[in-house]
C-alpha cells in the first residue's frame, strides 16, 4: 500500500490505527472523530466479522455523546490495526451490545 493513500495514524491509548482516504471517503452518517471515540471507549465488544477472516473485527462501542456504533478493523503488522468502516448498530446488534454492558 503506498503511503501516499495513508491519511494519518492516529494513536488510541496505545494503539495505532491507520486511517485510508477511502476510508475517510466512504463514511457516511458518522464522523471520524465518532469512530476515535468508539475505539477509544473502555467498553469496546470485538466480534469476528463473519466470513471476513480471523483478522478483521467489528467493535461494538459507544461514541462519547453515547451513540452506538460497529467499526470494523483490520489487523496489520504488529499492533497496528486499519479502520475499514463504521456505521450504527442494527436493533439486533444494539440489544447483544447491551446485554453485554450490562454484564460489565
Amino acid at each position: 500500500m503506498r503511503l501516499s493513500r495513508r491519511i494519518r495514524i492516529v494513536y488510541t491509548g496505545l494503539v495505532p490505527y491507520h486511517w485510508l482516504a477511502v476510508t475517510l471517503a466512504a463514511l457516511r452518517g458518522v464522523e471520524p472523530y465518532e469512530v476515535l471515540q468508539a475505539l477509544g471507549s473502555d467498553r469496546r465488544l470485538p466480534v469476528s466479522a463473519v466470513g471476513l477472516g480471523p483478522k478483521v473485527l467489528g467493535i461494538f462501542a459507544r461514541t462519547g455523546a453515547g451513540r452506538p456504533l460497529v467499526v470494523t478493523v483490520r489487523r496489520g503488522d504488529g499492533f497496528d490495526w486499519w479502520i475499514l468502516g463504521a456505521r450504527d448498530m442494527t436493533d439486533d446488534e444494539f440489544a447483544t451490545f447491551e446485554a453485554w454492558e450490562a454484564n460489565q
